[in-house]
Protein backbone atom coordinates (compact mmCIF):
# COMPACT_ATOMS: atom_id res chain seq x y z
CA UNK A 1 0.00 0.00 0.00
CA UNK A 2 1.12 3.46 -0.97
CA UNK A 3 1.52 6.07 1.92
CA UNK A 4 0.59 9.54 2.23
CA UNK A 5 3.51 11.75 3.56
CA UNK A 6 2.89 14.73 5.50
CA UNK A 7 4.57 17.06 8.34
CA UNK A 8 2.63 18.53 11.08
CA UNK A 9 4.64 21.55 12.85
CA UNK A 10 7.92 19.31 11.76
CA UNK A 11 7.32 16.00 12.96
CA UNK A 12 6.97 13.22 10.03
CA UNK A 13 3.84 11.32 9.79
CA UNK A 14 2.69 8.17 7.47
CA UNK A 15 -1.35 7.90 7.28
CA UNK A 16 -2.99 5.02 4.92
CA UNK A 17 -5.04 6.09 2.39
CA UNK A 18 -8.96 5.97 2.25
CA UNK A 19 -10.81 6.11 -0.66
CA UNK A 20 -14.07 6.42 1.25
CA UNK A 21 -15.39 8.02 4.43
CA UNK A 22 -14.38 5.90 6.57
CA UNK A 23 -10.95 7.30 7.56
CA UNK A 24 -8.06 4.75 8.43
CA UNK A 25 -5.36 5.83 10.98
CA UNK A 26 -2.01 4.81 10.08
CA UNK A 27 1.49 4.65 12.42
CA UNK A 28 3.13 7.82 13.19
CA UNK A 29 6.86 8.52 14.30
CA UNK A 30 7.34 10.15 17.54
CA UNK A 31 7.16 13.78 17.56
CA UNK A 32 9.87 15.63 18.93
CA UNK A 33 9.94 17.31 21.43
CA UNK A 34 7.46 20.13 22.43
CA UNK A 35 5.41 19.03 19.52
CA UNK A 36 1.48 18.93 19.38
CA UNK A 37 0.16 14.94 19.75
CA UNK A 38 -1.57 13.87 16.26
CA UNK A 39 -5.41 13.72 16.92
CA UNK A 40 -6.16 10.31 16.30
CA UNK A 41 -8.89 9.07 13.60
CA UNK A 42 -11.83 8.20 16.11
CA UNK A 43 -11.91 11.39 17.85
CA UNK A 44 -12.41 13.98 14.60
CA UNK A 45 -15.97 13.86 12.51
CA UNK A 46 -17.09 11.76 9.94
CA UNK A 47 -18.41 11.49 6.67
CA UNK A 48 -21.60 10.13 5.16
CA UNK A 49 -21.93 8.71 1.36
CA UNK A 50 -21.57 12.35 -0.87
CA UNK A 51 -24.73 12.71 -3.23
CA UNK A 52 -24.66 15.24 -6.48
CA UNK A 53 -26.19 18.40 -5.93
CA UNK A 54 -25.92 19.95 -9.58
CA UNK A 55 -24.13 17.80 -12.50
CA UNK A 56 -22.72 19.78 -15.72
CA UNK A 57 -20.98 22.82 -14.54
CA UNK A 58 -18.17 24.26 -16.23
CA UNK A 59 -14.82 24.83 -13.67
CA UNK A 60 -17.27 25.85 -10.53
CA UNK A 61 -14.56 27.43 -8.53
CA UNK A 62 -16.47 29.88 -5.66
CA UNK A 63 -19.26 29.13 -3.95
CA UNK A 64 -20.91 31.57 -1.39
CA UNK A 65 -24.07 31.09 0.37
CA UNK A 66 -27.19 33.28 0.70
CA UNK A 67 -29.29 34.16 3.95
CA UNK A 68 -32.17 31.86 2.41
CA UNK A 69 -29.72 29.04 1.73
CA UNK A 70 -29.38 29.57 -1.60
CA UNK A 71 -25.73 29.20 -3.14
CA UNK A 72 -24.34 31.58 -5.59
CA UNK A 73 -21.70 29.63 -7.52
CA UNK A 74 -18.84 31.12 -10.07
CA UNK A 75 -17.81 30.18 -13.20
CA UNK A 76 -13.98 30.08 -14.16
CA UNK A 77 -14.37 29.91 -17.86
CA UNK A 78 -17.15 31.09 -18.93
CA UNK A 79 -17.87 34.30 -16.02
CA UNK A 80 -21.23 32.85 -15.72
CA UNK A 81 -22.65 33.62 -11.61
CA UNK A 82 -24.88 30.61 -10.91
CA UNK A 83 -27.98 30.26 -8.32
CA UNK A 84 -28.54 27.15 -7.02
CA UNK A 85 -30.91 26.08 -4.30
CA UNK A 86 -30.51 22.92 -1.63
CA UNK A 87 -32.77 21.03 -3.91
CA UNK A 88 -30.58 21.51 -6.63
CA UNK A 89 -32.54 23.78 -8.71
CA UNK A 90 -29.88 26.02 -11.26
CA UNK A 91 -30.84 28.78 -12.61
CA UNK A 92 -28.16 31.79 -13.76
CA UNK A 93 -27.68 34.89 -12.14
CA UNK A 94 -25.95 36.51 -15.01
CA UNK A 95 -22.34 36.56 -16.83
CA UNK A 96 -19.93 39.36 -14.59
CA UNK A 97 -18.75 42.13 -16.94
CA UNK A 98 -15.17 42.52 -17.84
CA UNK A 99 -14.12 38.67 -17.58
CA UNK A 100 -10.84 37.46 -19.52
CA UNK A 101 -10.44 33.96 -18.40
CA UNK A 102 -7.20 32.77 -19.66
CA UNK A 103 -4.98 29.68 -17.71
CA UNK A 104 -5.82 30.21 -14.57
CA UNK A 105 -7.46 33.49 -14.44
CA UNK A 106 -11.14 34.00 -14.73
CA UNK A 107 -14.27 34.67 -12.86
CA UNK A 108 -12.71 33.17 -9.19
CA UNK A 109 -13.67 33.99 -6.03
CA UNK A 110 -17.36 34.42 -4.83
CA UNK A 111 -18.84 36.34 -1.29
CA UNK A 112 -22.02 37.16 0.36
CA UNK A 113 -21.96 40.61 2.59
CA UNK A 114 -22.47 39.58 6.13
CA UNK A 115 -25.37 43.15 6.25
CA UNK A 116 -26.74 41.43 2.86
CA UNK A 117 -30.51 41.73 4.42
CA UNK A 118 -30.07 45.11 4.65
CA UNK A 119 -27.65 46.25 2.11
CA UNK A 120 -27.93 43.36 -0.48
CA UNK A 121 -23.85 43.34 -1.75
CA UNK A 122 -22.42 40.36 -3.55
CA UNK A 123 -18.56 40.76 -4.25
CA UNK A 124 -16.30 39.09 -6.73
CA UNK A 125 -12.94 38.48 -7.83
CA UNK A 126 -12.06 38.47 -11.32
CA UNK A 127 -9.16 38.52 -13.83
CA UNK A 128 -9.47 41.77 -15.87
CA UNK A 129 -7.38 41.81 -19.57
CA UNK A 130 -4.12 42.99 -17.47
CA UNK A 131 -5.01 42.64 -13.69
CA UNK A 132 -7.17 40.98 -11.39
CA UNK A 133 -9.76 43.16 -9.96
CA UNK A 134 -12.29 42.76 -6.58
CA UNK A 135 -15.84 44.20 -7.61
CA UNK A 136 -19.44 44.10 -6.30
CA UNK A 137 -22.67 44.33 -6.85
CA UNK A 138 -26.35 44.43 -5.21
CA UNK A 139 -28.15 41.36 -5.88
CA UNK A 140 -32.11 40.80 -5.45
CA UNK A 141 -33.69 37.60 -6.77
CA UNK A 142 -34.83 37.81 -10.26
CA UNK A 143 -32.18 40.48 -10.78
CA UNK A 144 -29.33 40.10 -12.60
CA UNK A 145 -25.67 41.31 -12.17
CA UNK A 146 -25.86 45.06 -12.87
CA UNK A 147 -23.97 48.16 -11.15
CA UNK A 148 -20.82 46.50 -10.37
CA UNK A 149 -18.32 48.71 -8.91
CA UNK A 150 -14.72 47.67 -9.32
CA UNK A 151 -13.25 48.14 -5.58
CA UNK A 152 -9.63 46.96 -6.27
CA UNK A 153 -7.44 46.59 -9.16
CA UNK A 154 -4.29 46.33 -9.45
CA UNK A 155 -3.87 43.06 -8.36
CA UNK A 156 -1.20 41.13 -10.50
CA UNK A 157 -2.58 38.68 -12.63
CA UNK A 158 -1.03 35.89 -15.22
CA UNK A 159 -1.52 32.56 -16.34
CA UNK A 160 -0.75 31.33 -13.07
CA UNK A 161 -1.08 31.85 -9.84
CA UNK A 162 -3.97 34.39 -9.67
CA UNK A 163 -5.35 33.42 -6.19
CA UNK A 164 -8.67 34.66 -6.27
CA UNK A 165 -10.47 33.31 -3.08
CA UNK A 166 -12.58 36.16 -1.15
CA UNK A 167 -14.37 35.21 2.48
CA UNK A 168 -15.74 37.11 5.13
CA UNK A 169 -14.44 37.15 8.73
CA UNK A 170 -15.67 36.65 11.66
CA UNK A 171 -15.15 40.57 12.06
CA UNK A 172 -17.20 41.36 9.02
CA UNK A 173 -14.51 42.45 7.05
CA UNK A 174 -14.15 41.21 3.66
CA UNK A 175 -10.24 39.18 2.91
CA UNK A 176 -9.12 38.00 -0.70
CA UNK A 177 -6.23 36.15 -1.20
CA UNK A 178 -3.56 36.86 -4.61
CA UNK A 179 -1.47 35.01 -6.24
CA UNK A 180 2.65 35.88 -7.11
CA UNK A 181 1.50 35.29 -10.48
CA UNK A 182 4.91 32.79 -10.98
CA UNK A 183 7.00 35.80 -9.97
CA UNK A 184 8.24 35.24 -6.46
CA UNK A 185 9.55 38.09 -5.60
CA UNK A 186 6.06 39.80 -5.60
CA UNK A 187 5.11 37.62 -2.35
CA UNK A 188 8.43 39.10 -0.58
CA UNK A 189 7.66 43.12 -1.74
CA UNK A 190 4.76 44.86 0.69
CA UNK A 191 4.03 47.53 -2.14
CA UNK A 192 2.83 44.92 -4.75
CA UNK A 193 -0.66 43.15 -3.99
CA UNK A 194 0.59 40.03 -5.75
CA UNK A 195 1.66 36.93 -3.22
CA UNK A 196 -0.78 38.21 -0.35
CA UNK A 197 -3.64 37.61 1.91
CA UNK A 198 -5.75 41.36 1.64
CA UNK A 199 -8.38 42.47 4.40
CA UNK A 200 -11.02 45.57 3.30
CA UNK A 201 -13.71 47.02 4.35
CA UNK A 202 -17.17 46.34 2.20
CA UNK A 203 -15.60 49.54 0.31
CA UNK A 204 -12.68 48.45 -0.85
CA UNK A 205 -10.50 50.54 1.81
CA UNK A 206 -7.58 49.17 3.94
CA UNK A 207 -9.37 47.64 6.82
CA UNK A 208 -9.02 49.63 10.52
CA UNK A 209 -6.01 47.43 12.37
CA UNK A 210 -4.15 46.33 9.41
CA UNK A 211 -0.63 46.30 9.81
CA UNK A 212 0.88 48.17 7.43
CA UNK A 213 -1.99 50.80 6.87
CA UNK A 214 -2.39 49.67 3.39
CA UNK A 215 -4.81 46.09 2.29
CA UNK A 216 -2.06 43.94 3.13
CA UNK A 217 -2.80 41.57 5.92
CA UNK A 218 0.20 39.01 5.76
CA UNK A 219 2.54 38.34 2.74
CA UNK A 220 5.04 35.93 1.38
CA UNK A 221 2.38 33.69 0.37
CA UNK A 222 2.65 31.84 -3.51
CA UNK A 223 -0.86 31.17 -4.28
CA UNK A 224 -3.33 30.96 -1.34
CA UNK A 225 -6.54 29.40 -2.52
CA UNK A 226 -8.49 28.46 0.83
CA UNK A 227 -9.74 30.52 3.23
CA UNK A 228 -11.31 29.59 6.39
CA UNK A 229 -12.13 30.60 10.39
CA UNK A 230 -12.00 27.92 13.09
CA UNK A 231 -14.89 28.39 16.05
CA UNK A 232 -12.94 30.65 18.19
CA UNK A 233 -12.28 32.77 14.94
CA UNK A 234 -8.48 31.83 14.08
CA UNK A 235 -7.60 31.99 10.63
CA UNK A 236 -5.84 29.28 8.59
CA UNK A 237 -5.02 29.26 4.52
CA UNK A 238 -4.12 26.68 2.32
CA UNK A 239 -0.95 27.35 -0.16
CA UNK A 240 0.19 25.82 -3.08
CA UNK A 241 4.16 24.97 -2.87
CA UNK A 242 6.21 24.24 -5.98
CA UNK A 243 7.78 21.20 -6.19
CA UNK A 244 8.21 19.96 -2.73
CA UNK A 245 5.21 21.28 0.10
CA UNK A 246 1.96 22.34 -0.39
CA UNK A 247 0.62 24.11 3.12
CA UNK A 248 -1.66 24.79 5.58
CA UNK A 249 -1.04 28.17 7.48
CA UNK A 250 -2.44 29.98 10.86
CA UNK A 251 -2.56 33.09 9.08
CA UNK A 252 -2.27 35.82 11.75
CA UNK A 253 -1.46 40.15 10.79
CA UNK A 254 1.88 41.40 9.38
CA UNK A 255 3.39 37.84 9.36
CA UNK A 256 6.02 37.13 6.75
CA UNK A 257 4.83 33.16 5.10
CA UNK A 258 7.96 33.10 3.31
CA UNK A 259 7.80 32.42 -0.12
CA UNK A 260 9.95 32.07 -2.18
CA UNK A 261 13.06 32.05 0.15
CA UNK A 262 11.09 28.89 2.06
CA UNK A 263 8.48 26.32 0.78
CA UNK A 264 7.35 24.40 3.70
CA UNK A 265 9.47 23.82 7.35
CA UNK A 266 12.75 26.29 7.21
CA UNK A 267 14.30 29.33 6.94
CA UNK A 268 14.77 32.04 9.49
CA UNK A 269 11.70 31.31 12.33
CA UNK A 270 11.84 34.73 13.31
CA UNK A 271 11.55 36.21 9.64
CA UNK A 272 9.33 33.68 8.03
CA UNK A 273 6.19 31.74 9.95
CA UNK A 274 6.03 28.20 9.25
CA UNK A 275 3.47 26.41 8.40
CA UNK A 276 1.18 24.01 10.91
CA UNK A 277 0.98 21.34 8.26
CA UNK A 278 2.50 20.07 5.13
CA UNK A 279 1.93 17.78 2.05
CA UNK A 280 4.07 16.27 -0.87
CA UNK A 281 2.23 18.27 -3.36
CA UNK A 282 1.33 14.98 -6.05
CA UNK A 283 -1.06 14.62 -2.56
CA UNK A 284 -2.84 18.47 -2.70
CA UNK A 285 -2.28 21.32 -4.44
CA UNK A 286 -4.75 22.27 -1.73
CA UNK A 287 -7.61 24.38 -3.12
CA UNK A 288 -10.84 25.26 -1.33
CA UNK A 289 -11.42 25.39 3.01
CA UNK A 290 -14.02 24.91 5.17
CA UNK A 291 -14.44 24.16 8.83
CA UNK A 292 -16.93 22.21 10.41
CA UNK A 293 -17.46 19.78 13.38
CA UNK A 294 -13.96 20.25 14.61
CA UNK A 295 -12.09 19.57 11.63
CA UNK A 296 -10.57 21.87 8.24
CA UNK A 297 -11.66 20.37 5.31
CA UNK A 298 -9.23 20.44 2.00
CA UNK A 299 -10.37 20.04 -1.53
CA UNK A 300 -7.06 18.66 -3.41
CA UNK A 301 -7.00 19.34 -7.25
CA UNK A 302 -3.91 17.47 -7.70
CA UNK A 303 -4.37 15.27 -4.80
CA UNK A 304 -7.78 14.22 -6.25
CA UNK A 305 -9.04 13.79 -2.61
CA UNK A 306 -10.89 15.61 0.38
CA UNK A 307 -8.58 16.43 3.62
CA UNK A 308 -9.99 16.51 6.73
CA UNK A 309 -7.67 18.13 9.28
CA UNK A 310 -8.44 18.03 13.26
CA UNK A 311 -8.12 21.63 14.92
CA UNK A 312 -6.71 20.91 18.47
CA UNK A 313 -7.58 23.66 21.50
CA UNK A 314 -5.04 25.35 20.95
CA UNK A 315 -4.73 25.77 17.82
CA UNK A 316 -2.29 23.21 16.21
CA UNK A 317 -3.75 20.84 14.09
CA UNK A 318 -4.07 16.94 14.39
CA UNK A 319 -3.36 13.86 12.02
CA UNK A 320 -4.79 14.35 8.54
CA UNK A 321 -7.46 12.23 7.41
CA UNK A 322 -7.84 11.24 3.02
CA UNK A 323 -11.66 10.97 2.01
CA UNK A 324 -12.65 10.19 -1.45
CA UNK A 325 -9.16 9.49 -2.91
CA UNK A 326 -9.44 9.15 -6.47
CA UNK A 327 -13.39 9.33 -6.49
CA UNK A 328 -14.23 12.20 -7.81
CA UNK A 329 -11.04 13.57 -9.51
CA UNK A 330 -9.93 17.12 -8.65
CA UNK A 331 -11.89 19.32 -6.10
CA UNK A 332 -11.87 22.87 -6.06
CA UNK A 333 -14.37 24.57 -4.03
CA UNK A 334 -15.24 23.51 -0.07
CA UNK A 335 -17.65 25.11 2.05
CA UNK A 336 -19.96 24.43 4.98
CA UNK A 337 -23.62 24.80 4.13
CA UNK A 338 -26.07 26.38 6.81
CA UNK A 339 -27.20 22.51 7.15
CA UNK A 340 -24.21 21.88 8.77
CA UNK A 341 -22.72 19.58 5.04
CA UNK A 342 -20.01 20.36 3.03
CA UNK A 343 -20.82 21.20 -0.33
CA UNK A 344 -17.75 20.37 -2.60
CA UNK A 345 -17.02 21.12 -6.48
CA UNK A 346 -15.44 19.13 -8.91
CA UNK A 347 -12.91 20.90 -11.44
CA UNK A 348 -12.19 18.35 -13.89
CA UNK A 349 -12.91 20.32 -16.90
CA UNK A 350 -10.30 22.88 -16.26
CA UNK A 351 -7.78 21.66 -18.73
CA UNK A 352 -5.87 19.76 -15.84
CA UNK A 353 -8.47 16.41 -14.83
CA UNK A 354 -10.25 14.07 -16.81
CA UNK A 355 -13.77 14.86 -17.05
CA UNK A 356 -16.44 11.77 -16.26
CA UNK A 357 -19.95 12.13 -16.97
CA UNK A 358 -21.47 14.85 -15.29
CA UNK A 359 -18.36 16.96 -14.73
CA UNK A 360 -18.33 19.54 -13.10
CA UNK A 361 -20.53 18.77 -10.28
CA UNK A 362 -21.39 20.37 -6.49
CA UNK A 363 -21.35 17.38 -4.22
CA UNK A 364 -23.06 17.23 -0.81
CA UNK A 365 -21.22 15.28 2.12
CA UNK A 366 -23.13 14.92 5.15
CA UNK A 367 -20.64 15.63 8.56
CA UNK A 368 -21.76 14.16 11.95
Amino acid sequence: MRLNTFVIAGALVLAGCSSGGSPRAGGTTPPPAGSPPASPAASVARLGTPRDLVTGLSVPWAIAFLPGGDALVTERDTARLLRVTPKGKLSTVGTVPGVSPAGEGGLLGVAVSPSYARDHWVFVYYSASSDNRIARFQYREGQGIGGVQTLVKGIPRGQIHNGGRLAFGPDHFLYASTGETGRGGLAQDRSSLGGKILRMTLDGRPAPGNPYGTLVYSYGHRNVQGLAWDSRGRMFATEFGQDRFDEINRILPGHNYGWPVVEGFGGDRKRYTPPLLTWRTSEASPSGLAYDHGSLWAGALAGRRLWQVPVNANGTVGRPVPHFEGRYGRLRAVVTAPDGSLWVSTSNRDGRGTPAKGDDRILVVPVS
